[in-house]
């Protein structure tokens, strides 16, 4: 909302506040105000001139030698627009003003000729192009012949206005309007609220010879006033009401469509004038739309209807959707002359359904979408009528012809000032209350310290209690509430194991070489099936489906967290970023219904995505791509470092490498996998080799224990001793692996693989694998024999388990 501070003078005395000033006591009562801005840059020295004479330029077609008084003498001045004529009311700068952006006039010479100032446009005086009326907009501004030679064009082109604008909360759409904002800054400044006027001297006939109103549906439109108007005049409207308009943001069109414009800011009351001669019809009737019934509207544009679209009819074809916009078949043009104006309540949740279907979003919309004050939507038609009949020459029919079911009683809240006090934390007096409420100008019933206020039905907003709490508190003022420090413990707070747990996962992730990134929690048909982990794919999960989606790629809460992140990984691929080493930590959306009817559970995962190489060591000519161990290594950390063993088994699993994935397990349950996307799958997204992991954070949070373990510094030497088997292909490295652990205990402290080997000088279907033991016991420094019966012990148990030997 745009708020002009010269139009807002029209009704409120804040002559002795700087725009400033204002601004800031505005947002401190609970309005934001988001910046002050300026109709125009300051300029100095242009004045109304009056062109006495208009003669072609000597030396050139397109220029015109102008005469103009501009009150204490004459200036001959060389202008160029197209519309400067003999007779006119004009902008002069004279020698020696300053335009906007530091524009000096001086006196020149132009072919010869000299020129002693300059004829101004809307533009030159720094008006923004897109609210300079249409008929002006090539050349320059003309004054109508009221004006005063001589005198300041500042404000009578309102170029010394300030304009605030402010951010409205959806509750308080009564500032929404000029009125609105009015009674907010006399509470706030403590002054009276003065009201326009609505007077109309009727004419000698009624509206309802005219026409008559018939509602279909009245519980969408409670009210619809029509008010006849004959005799219109269209011309331009005054000048005062078009630098209004402007400063709002609105371009000025004629004086019937300017005055309807004009009361929609002035009451927050949408207005609509139909010619009454193209109307077609002495009724009018509001009805839903049929379907596939079709309009065309003011912008042209054909529109089909639904049943749920509420339309404006002549009884046979609709001629406006309620609400929102005009039809074209009855625009007011340059020959109307009879008007009919409407006056209206449509239901909220109408017209926003209207305005959805659509795609269209106007001023009034916007204002019957959040609600409008019932107690002004025939005052704003009698407003109207005021101003048509002052500056449209028009003659006004006794009516309206209205159909009148509204609502227009006022809410009443009981309030309290001991309530008010414990809310608040404060000491306000009976009698402080009572004046705020009188700011306000709501009209109450006072018993001792009890209050019963009726609240006026512009303030939609307040229902309850606690709305008039607020009321009385930004008005107290927020500043003069008392604050107090916190008592008990100065000890500062401190993290959950839970939430510390996730801070050390992000730490470590980000040491290891990683980088977080948060990814869309919606993905759509083609990946919302896609790598999900077994142990979740398990529960047979249902993918949410939103009920109104932003596009079709963003339609399901996802079920996975790769799809999105293998997306980031394949854009920014695109862009040359070759090395990739992404993780992210964030929720799932589970849900075990067919038909989703409560909301779904949320289950976090760590999810990761690495492509390109690992290590890249220009200088020492080494390179390291990512590949599965790669992942497995972060993985193993990750898992020491939270103390938690796992285990890893071999896996097919849907869009994933058969040969090089994995499941990793703690405490014998699944939680998770890793291991190379799919080449298939890795072509249809663009991408390189890539390895990802999915792990159920949410089961790690649940079981963790966060116990500090300590392991003394050994005191002894160790024994390092090297070890191959040779066993049949089909044995895994990680099983001999366990058992050499569990044979070697207590000594065996550590056990490595360092090689597989498979190829010559072996049997075939045969292959080595390498371990390395780490000896050392604590309390002693070992001795040869102990180290080699230990020895023995492991080769003993893994020739008998796995049909293995050494191989020497």
């Amino acid at each position: 909302m745009l708020v002009s501070l010269n139009w807002l003078r029209n009704y409120v005395d804040i002559a002795s506040n700087s725009p400033e000033e204002i601004a800031e006591k505005i947002t401190k009562s609970g309005i934001e105000v988001d910046g002050i801005e300026y109709f125009a840059d300051k300029s100095d020295g242009v004045v109304v001139g009056y062109v006495e004479q208009c003669e072609q330029h000597p030396n050139a077609d397109k220029l015109s030698l102008c005469q103009v008084d501009v009150g204490e003498d004459q200036l001959q001045i060389i202008c160029g627009a197209p519309n400067v004529s003999q007779g006119q009311k004009v902008a002069v700068a004279k020698p020696g003003a300053v335009l906007p952006n530091n524009f000096k006039i001086k006196k020149v010479k132009l072919r010869g000729v000299e020129s002693n100032g300059m004829i101004c446009s809307l533009q030159e005086l720094g008006v923004d192009e897109k609210y300079v009326p249409k008929d002006v907009a090539e050349g320059i501004f003309v004054f109508p012949d009221d004006v005063t030679v001589g005198e300041s064009v500042e404000p009578l082109l309102n170029l010394n206005d300030a304009i605030l604008e402010f951010d409205l909360t959806p509750n308080r759409a009564d500032a929404l309007s000029m009125l609105g904002v009015a009674y907010e800054a006399a509470a706030i400044l403590d002054q009276d609220v003065t009201l326009p006027s609505e007077d109309v001297e009727h004419g000698s006939e009624k509206a309802d010879d005219y026409i008559s109103v018939q509602v279909e549906t009245p519980e969408l439109n409670p009210y619809y006033g029509a008010f006849m108007a004959k005799d219109v005049e269209i011309k331009p409207s005054p000048l005062w009401m078009r630098n209004a308009l402007m400063a709002a943001g609105i371009r000025p069109i004629n004086n019937v469509v300017d005055i309807t414009n004009y009361v929609l800011l002035e009451y927050g009351q949408p207005l609509h004038a139909f010619d009454y001669d193209r109307f077609g019809s002495d009724l009018v009737v509001t009805r839903r739309a049929r379907e596939h019934e079709t309009m065309m509207t003011l912008d042209g544009e054909e529109r089909t209807l639904t049943p749920e679209n509420l339309v404006i009819t002549n009884g046979k074809e609709p001629v406006a959707l309620a609400g929102v916009m005009g039809g074209a078949n009855t625009e007011v043009k340059d020959d109307t002359t009879t008007i009919l104006l409407e006056a209206a309540y449509f239901d909220p949740a109408a017209v926003r359904t209207t305005v959805k279907d659509t795609g269209l979003r106007s001023d009034a919309s916007a204002r019957f979408e959040k609600g409008v004050d019932p107690d002004r939507v025939d005052r704003a038609g009698w407003r109207a009528c005021h101003l048509l009949e002052k500056y449209a020459g028009a003659t006004i029919l006794a009516g309206p012809v209205a159909f009148d079911a509204l609502d227009r009683r006022e809410k009443v809240v009981t309030i309290e000032t001991d309530d008010i006090n414990k809310r608040l934390g404060t000491a306000i007096t009976t009698s402080d209350i009572g004046v705020i409420l009188q700011k306000l100008q709501f009209s109450f019933e006072q018993e001792q310290d009890r209050f019963v206020v009726h609240v006026p039905t512009r303030r939609g907003d307040i229902t309850i209690f606690e709305d008039m709490l607020e009321e009385v508190a930004r008005i107290y003022g927020y500043d003069h509430l008392p604050y107090t420090l916190p008592h008990g413990s100065s000890q500062a707070g401190g993290l959950t194991t839970k939430q510390q747990l996730k801070r050390d996962v992000k730490n470590y992730l980000q040491g290891a070489g990683l980088m977080e990134t948060i990814t869309y929690s919606l993905t759509d048909d083609v990946m919302i099936d896609k790598l999900i982990s077994p142990e979740l794919k398990e529960q047979k999960p249902n993918a949410v489906q939103l009920a109104m989606p932003m596009s079709e790629d963003h339609k399901y809460l996802r079920l996975s967290i790769l799809p999105e992140l293998l997306r980031t990984v394949s854009y920014n691929l695109a862009r040359t970023q070759t090395d990739i080493h992404y993780f992210e930590l964030g929720n799932v959306f589970i849900s075990h219904e067919e038909t989703p009817s409560r909301q779904p559970d949320e289950q976090m995962r760590l999810s990761g995505a690495l492509t390109g190489l690992w290590l890249n060591h220009p200088w020492q000519q080494e390179k390291k791509p990512v590949d599965f161990y790669v992942v497995k290594g972060i993985l193993e950390g990750l898992f020491d470092f939270l103390g938690m063993p796992i285990t890893f088994e071999q896996a097919k699993l849907r869009d994933m490498h058969p040969g090089r994935c994995a499941t990793i397990s703690l405490d014998n349950r699944v939680i998770g996998f890793f291991g190379q996307v799919h080449p298939n799958f890795e072509k249809t997204m663009d991408l390189k080799e890539t390895y990802v992991f999915d792990i159920d954070m949410a089961y790690l949070l649940d079981v963790y224990q966060n116990r500090t373990d300590y392991v003394p510094i050994p005191k002894y030497p160790s024994v390092a001793r090297d070890i191959a088997f040779i066993v049949d292909e089909s044995v895994n490295a990680g099983d001999i692996k366990a058992m050499i652990e569990a044979a070697g205990a207590p000594l065996v402290q550590n056990v490595q693989i360092f090689d597989v080997y498979k190829g010559e000088n072996l049997p075939e279907g045969k292959k080595s694998i390498a371990y390395s033991l780490l000896y050392q016991d604590p309390e002693k420094t070992l001795k040869d024999d102990e180290v080699e019966e230990s020895y023995q012990k492991i080769i003993s148990k893994v020739n008998g388990a796995f049909d293995a030997y050494v191989r020497t």
